[in-house]
């Protein structure tokens, strides 16, 4: 219960000082959204091509502007720990009473929280827009869900590694490095139905094909779907060990 108590304390305090500048919330949302208004009509006249998903453009990418929200949000969140680092914040904190989890859950819990917000807005745009949910219930549950844990599992990675170059030079040049082909091998902005075998086979090895085919069936409302149960089969396990990692490199980086 005290874990509890110190990651609720220091996450409210995080989410206050992130609400009192929203800059971040309102750039998170605007890239997508403008996919959302620019890109998605082009895949209209795709609708009808052998493999592309039933449901027309926003069906399709509204999912996929979902998971890039996740990819372009949480896995920056290493850039404010190095600005804590280098002003002595977090070697303030850590004389506190407070547990090293917990100050590392709290600013990773927030991230994730900013990341929903953020998913909520996008799919209120997506409906204004025109998307016909078929399952609200799989959305407002499932797909926040796996949007959360895709949240949880990019802002472990995002703190270790910010743990290990400790500045920002290094830092956002390995970020961008595997964010480039984890974005293009996801399916985000076209279907991997519609890429040769050679490139399917390529994208099997990264998890985010895998959310990216779940929501995109989740968005479809099918709950129970094959892909469902193989994108949290895939997220759940990657999700725990990245928590592990960062957590064990906040110990021993502020001990």
């Amino acid at each position: 219960m005290k874990f509890l108590r110190e990651t609720w304390i220091l996450f409210a305090f995080n989410m206050r000082m992130t609400l009192r500048s929203p800059v971040w919330l309102i750039l998170g949302i605007l890239q997508p959204s403008l996919y959302l208004l620019l890109f998605a009509p082009l895949l209209d006249p795709l609708a009808n091509a052998p493999g592309f998903p039933a449901g027309g453009g926003l069906a399709v990418f509204t999912p996929a502007a979902m998971v890039m929200l996740s990819m372009y949000g949480p896995i920056f969140g290493g850039y404010g720990l190095i600005g804590q680092l280098r002003s002595g914040e977090i070697e303030r904190l850590s004389v506190t009473p407070a547990s090293r989890l917990a100050l590392l859950m709290s600013s990773v819990l927030r991230d994730v929280t900013q990341l929903l917000m953020q998913g909520v807005l996008l799919v209120v745009i997506a409906l204004l827009l025109g998307l016909d949910l078929k399952n609200v219930a799989g959305v407002a549950g499932l797909a926040l869900v796996m949007l959360g844990l895709m949240g949880l599992l990019l802002a472990s990675c995002s703190y270790g590694l910010a743990l290990v170059f400790r500045e920002e030079t290094s830092f956002s040049s390995v970020v961008q490095f595997f964010a480039g082909p984890l974005v293009l091998l996801s399916g985000i902005l076209l279907p991997l139905t519609l890429a040769p075998h050679w490139l399917r086979t390529i994208a099997a090895i990264n998890p985010f094909s895998y959310a990216m085919d779940a929501m995109r069936a989740l968005f479809a409302g099918r709950l129970g779907d094959a892909d469902v149960l193989q994108g949290f089969a895939v997220l759940i396990p990657l999700t725990m060990l990245a928590l592990w990692w960062a957590a064990r490199s906040y110990r021993k980086a502020i001990a």
